[in-house]
C-alpha cells in the first residue's frame, strides 16, 4: 500500500474566460464553415502540408474559436481524438466541425479519412458533442462529408 500523506499529488484546475467579438459568426452551412476556415488558413501552406483543425462551435453554432490539432506530411496527418476533444471541452464547445487539407488538390475523401470521422462522431456521440461536418480544403474549393451524407445527420 501506497503512503500518499507525504506525496506531492498534482492538482488540476480549468479557467475558461470567453471573450467575444463584436458580433458572432454563425455557420449553419458547409459554405459557412468553409468561409471561416479560409480566413484562418495559411493560403502558403495548403498546397505544402497536411493539416487538421476544428471549428469550435456553442449551442447557437457561433464560432468559439478554430483550433490546429496536428500538422503531417504531403499526404498523411495523424489525428488524435483525445486531443481532438480535450481542446473542443476545454473551449466550452457544444458542438464542432472538423477540417482538414488536401496538399494534392483532390477533394475526395480518402478510406483513413471516411474512418477518422466515424471515429470521431461517435466520440462526439459519447460526449453529447455533435460533429456536424468534415470539410476537405484545397486551394481551389473545399468538399463536404455531411453534405454528400458521409455524416448521418
Amino acid at each position: 500500500m501506497q503512503n500518499f500523506r507525504n506525496a506531492k499529488i498534482q492538482e488540476i484546475s480549468l479557467k475558461y474566460k470567453r471573450t467575444r467579438p463584436d458580433r458572432d459568426i454563425q455557420v449553419i452551412t458547409a459554405d459557412d464553415a468553409y468561409d471561416v476556415l479560409k480566413s484562418v488558413w495559411d493560403e502558403n501552406r495548403i498546397d505544402l502540408l497536411e493539416e487538421f483543425k476544428i471549428i469550435l462551435l456553442d449551442v447557437k453554432s457561433c464560432v468559439l474559436g478554430v483550433s490546429s490539432i496536428s500538422t503531417g506530411g504531403i499526404s498523411t496527418c495523424i489525428v488524435d481524438p483525445k486531443i481532438v476533444f480535450a481542446t473542443a471541452l476545454k473551449a466550452n464547445s457544444s458542438s464542432i466541425i472538423l477540417a482538414h487539407n488536401h496538399p494534392s488538390g483532390d477533394l475526395n475523401p480518402s478510406e483513413d479519412d471516411i474512418k477518422t470521422t466515424k471515429k470521431l462522431v461517435e466520440g462526439g456521440k459519447m460526449l453529447t458533442m455533435p460533429v456536424f461536418d468534415h470539410i476537405i480544403l484545397t486551394s481551389s474549393g473545399f468538399f463536404s462529408m455531411a453534405e454528400n451524407l458521409l455524416i448521418p445527420r
